[in-house]
């Protein structure tokens, strides 16, 4: 618990802004517009650097913390249950994806996770690009296989990613 406390009180929101510069944040925008286009699925995709001292004491993991911002950022609110989101928590070099109860019914968890694993592997050597580009195409293709697009697909939340910070 040591070690993950001290990662998380040494990583600085900053780094937030040196993995995903703007410019990233606005292709990352654009890539889930398109992919949006193919499936009524809606992802959002959120990034937090470091949780509180007081969350590591009581061992809030990874995915707990990606359930709350699920949560936060209303991925749940669609009318087809049919929000996905791809949290990243910098300081644990952790992926987690949540998907709705739509979605959940048919897709199994382990297929997100393998997406996830997918993912860390690319962050791990430093491409975070690559990694957040073959995640959404990954999580694209998922959700075009069972929830393709139909003639009435609204936008029903923001695709921006977001920068969380506690």
């Amino acid at each position: 618990m040591v070690s993950r406390l001290l990662k998380h009180l040494f990583m600085p929101a900053w780094l937030l802004w040196k993995y995903f510069p703007p410019a990233l944040l606005a292709e990352i925008e654009s890539a889930i517009r398109e992919s949006e286009t193919v499936h009524r699925g809606e992802i959002r995709f959120a990034v937090e650097s470091a949780l509180t001292p007081s969350e590591i004491w009581r061992g809030l993991s990874g995915r707990q913390a990606a359930l709350e911002a699920f949560s936060k950022l209303r991925v749940w609110d669609t009318e087809g249950n049919s929000g996905v989101l791809i949290y990243l928590l910098l300081a644990d070099h952790d992926i987690e994806i949540v998907a709705d109860r739509g979605i959940a019914a048919r897709v199994d968890q382990t297929e997100w996770d393998n997406i996830a694993r997918l993912m860390e592997r690319h962050y791990r050597a430093g491409d975070f690009r690559t990694g957040t580009f073959e995640g959404i195409r990954r999580v694209t293709e998922l959700l075009a296989r069972h929830f393709p697009a139909g003639p009435e697909n609204p936008n029903e939340l923001s695709n921006r990613p977001v920068l969380l910070k506690r």
